[in-house]
């Protein structure tokens, strides 16, 4: 009997699939995991967070030369890159970028496997299915998917090769927080909204998103807010932040660190800097300043904390004692249905009046109100960049209009900004335009002669390091144009939106704006609040999203209609037209930017 069923036994593990393998386990020989091709096992998702990647284990041999093509669709966009050999051994295999969802992969993976000195080299097609895109439902009434559509509409051969990181939220979701701080009162706790975060080809395909359940709970305090200020480092992992955490994950979705934010600071949002120093600039809020009447608040958006890799604290920017808190030239000119995130219809086109200023000072309103005084939204900061050169940071102000930048010593070298409303020393810190050739342009306190301008509640003023040199900054931003000249048009339909790019000498005091794109576009183009604009060295591009764009709106109060309809475009520097142009479809975007794989995979 006992020969029988051996025999028997052994027959069945001679039937198996080809593709089926047998691993010991505490009970004897046993057919745990499926093996295609030459290595080990197949795992899909690795560490939760990215469904559409997946890992090749290696199978007990060592592996060089890899490389992972990811095998397009008809007419659809290959992925390729090889792999270092740091990446091999910190995930034990060959990671697996860029899977179609919904779909049956092919990954074809050339590689060269070793064992007890013997290399033998291969080249296997994998089938590896991509689950389903998955989103948490808003019950927005505007809602259409799990992640916005994205549709291609002009994409030149030189940028094919692109993919691009959507960073985008629902907004005004019945999921947001329900929750404000009251110990001390203030800060912009319920500022949350649940992350739509997705890497698309140049086809319109998502080709990676990030599932956000096992880290991020919007009815956690500290597990919540809006996911903000994506920036690829240098070693390709992504950081960024959100609520109460700022946090460092490769593309493979492995965590290199999650955290809280230092005790001293709350509400992070929108920008989150890896500087070449080593550290990070964070913007967020104080948790406890005391006012000169004895109320302690919470603040908002007006503290930079600089951290170190091990997350110490080394320095801090506190806006509130850098500048000036009570400047309200521009805050009277907002539209009040527009400021930031904080969309409201129903004030489309209000602006605030020096009365209104006054009693909301004399009041113990405290916390996300766009207003003047310390622990109200005076001065909403939406970009940080460190300038190596002389040790300082770059900000954008957006309820300046202002971008500043302030040494370590905290003392304002420069404002790019209209001079209206800046007193004593601040003034003299204004930069004066002038043309091309160096001479000054004619301007007011609000307004220049020709096609200059400063730029209007804007977002990302980013240094451009590969063109900037001690002394001379080269500068990109996103002119989002609300409040322009400090005051609101007849007509909402003539509001519109740039991307600029200025040039600053900081010997000479002077700024000069070389490159513009968003006047001839028209209010199609425009985006009253988020959006970016961005060098790109690789490419020598300037990237640009227009984030709150291509809604239609109610001509008499300005107030949208529709969901926003963004414009995803690339210009090769200088040029008057995109090289790429992708159109997002039905979502309130924050950011958008070019992914570098190489840096992910190769180095």
């Amino acid at each position: 009997m006992k020969t029988t069923a051996f025999k028997l036994s052994m027959l069945a593990l001679m039937t198996l699939p080809a593709a089926a393998m047998a691993m010991g386990g505490p009970s004897g020989p046993g057919t745990t995991y499926e093996v295609q091709g030459h290595l080990g096992e197949i795992i899909v998702n690795p560490y939760e967070v990215a469904p559409l990647t997946a890992v090749i284990r290696n199978g007990g041999y060592q592996i060089e030369d890899a490389t992972v093509t990811i095998l397009p669709k008809p007419q659809g966009q290959e992925i390729k890159y090889k792999v270092s050999r740091r990446m091999l051994l910190t995930h034990g295999g060959i990671p697996v970028f860029g899977l179609y969802p919904d779909y049956v992969n092919s990954v074809k993976v050339n590689y060269t496997r070793v064992l007890n000195g013997k290399k033998e080299t291969f080249s296997d097609v994998y089938k590896i299915y991509g689950s389903p895109l998955y989103g948490e439902a808003s019950g927005l009434a505007l809602e259409r998917s799990a992640l916005p559509k994205v549709h291609p509409v002009k994409v030149d051969q030189e940028f094919k090769d692109r993919l691009y990181m959507l960073n985008n939220a629902q907004d005004l979701s019945g999921k947001g927080a329900h929750v404000v701080w009251n110990n001390p009162m203030g800060g912009a706790l319920q500022w949350t909204f649940y992350p739509q975060i997705g890497i698309v080809d140049t086809a319109g395909e998502y080709r990676w998103y990030l599932f956000v359940k096992p880290i991020y709970n919007v009815d956690s305090i500290y597990y919540g807010g809006d996911m903000m200020g994506f920036r690829q480092n240098k070693d390709g992992a992504f950081t960024w932040g959100y609520g109460q955490r700022y946090v460092k994950y490769d593309l493979m979705g492995r965590k290199v660190w999650n955290r809280r934010l230092p005790m001293s600071y709350n509400d992070f949002s929108h920008s989150l800097d890896p500087a070449q120093n080593g550290h990070y600039f964070l913007r967020v809020g104080s948790s406890n300043t005391k006012l000169p009447n004895g109320k302690n608040v919470r603040t908002v958006r007006d503290v930079i904390a600089e951290v170190d890799e091990a997350g110490f604290v080394v320095d801090e920017f506190r806006l509130f004692d850098i500048l000036d808190p009570y400047r309200s030239s521009v805050i009277k000119a907002l539209d009040q249905g527009a400021v930031c995130l904080n969309i409201d219809a129903s004030k489309a086109g209000q602006t605030l009046s020096e009365e209104d200023i006054k009693k909301l000072n004399e009041s113990d309103q405290f916390g996300d109100i766009p207003g003047t005084g310390v622990g109200r939204n005076w001065v909403h900061v939406n970009s940080v960049d460190y300038d190596p050169t002389d040790d300082s940071i770059i900000v954008s102000s957006r309820h300046q209009s202002a971008i500043i930048k302030i040494g370590r010593d905290k003392k304002v070298k420069w404002i790019l900004g209209a001079p209206r409303g800046w007193k004593g020393d601040f003034a003299s810190k204004v930069l004066k335009p002038v043309d091309a050739k160096g001479a000054p342009i004619k301007c007011g306190d609000a307004s220049c002669e020709g096609d200059f301008d400063w730029t209007w509640t804007q977002h990302t003023a980013f240094r451009i390091d590969s063109k900037s040199k001690p002394g001379v900054v080269y500068l990109t931003a996103f002119d989002n144009g609300d409040a322009r000249g400090m005051e609101q048009p007849p007509l909402p339909e003539m509001k519109y939106s740039r991307a600029v790019v200025f040039k600053v000498d900081e010997k000479k005091g002077t700024v000069e704006q070389i490159w513009s794109y968003g006047k001839e576009a028209g209010h199609d183009w425009f985006s009253p609040v988020t959006s970016l604009t961005e060098y790109h060295a690789d490419h020598d591009s300037i990237f640009v999203y227009s984030a709150t764009a291509g809604a239609s709106f109610d001509i008499k109060t300005g107030a949208f209609t529709s969901a926003p309809n963004p414009y995803m475009q690339e210009f090769k520097w200088g040029a008057k037209e995109p090289s790429v142009e992708m159109r997002v479809e039905s979502t309130t975007g924050y950011q958008a930017m070019p992914v570098d794989i190489k840096a992910a995979f190769e180095k």
